[in-house]
């Protein structure tokens, strides 16, 4: 597959990719209907590779409200003393919060966080990768909100918790 850009021709905040591939991605939730999920794993994961290939976060899964991603964990990103940092804890909780939300509106790539807060409740292990677990609470219109957990890979222990807002962006009139 290709990297397919979006077509930035077009006046729409919800990208309109060509008609296969990533075109097949909906561009947004049907509110009325109610219909869940409507971004698959694969696709996901397809547009987050495509869109922001400096992340080291992988795609696990996605749907049922949630999703769950992991970062490998080298020497670039610890701090001194040996823990991982928080600006990537804080990175792989909104990875993990944007694959849910598109998993449940559609591939919408200006949906934006808003506001995001973290905990700091253990020391994660220097030699594990980081798995977060993120669980949406709201999806509305305008707005989502999700609660993300982060594990340092085969422990159960939380290492942080995350709260976060993103911002969707109004669906074109049609």
């Amino acid at each position: 597959m290709t990297n397919q850009k979006p077509d930035t021709t077009k006046n729409s905040r919800h990208v309109g990719y060509p008609a296969t591939g990533l075109g097949a991605l909906r561009a947004g939730r049907n509110i009325q209907s109610g219909e869940a999920n409507v971004a698959s794993k694969e696709e996901v994961a397809a547009f987050i590779r495509a869109e922001f290939p400096q992340t080291k976060c992988v795609v696990l899964e996605v749907g049922a409200r949630g999703a769950t991603v992991t970062h490998a964990v080298g020497p670039d990103e610890l701090r001194p003393g040996g823990s991982v940092s928080g600006p990537v804890l804080m990175g792989v909780a909104d990875v993990a919060l944007y694959v849910a939300i598109l998993g449940e509106i559609g591939i919408v790539p200006l949906a934006v966080t808003t506001s995001m807060t973290i905990n700091f409740m253990r020391k994660p292990s220097a030699d594990k990768n980081i798995v977060a677990v993120c669980k949406l609470m709201k999806v509305g219109r305008s707005l989502a909100v999700g609660e993300v957990s982060l594990y340092s890979e085969g422990s159960d222990d939380v290492v942080a918790h995350v709260v976060g807002t993103y911002s969707i962006p109004p669906r074109d009139a049609s």
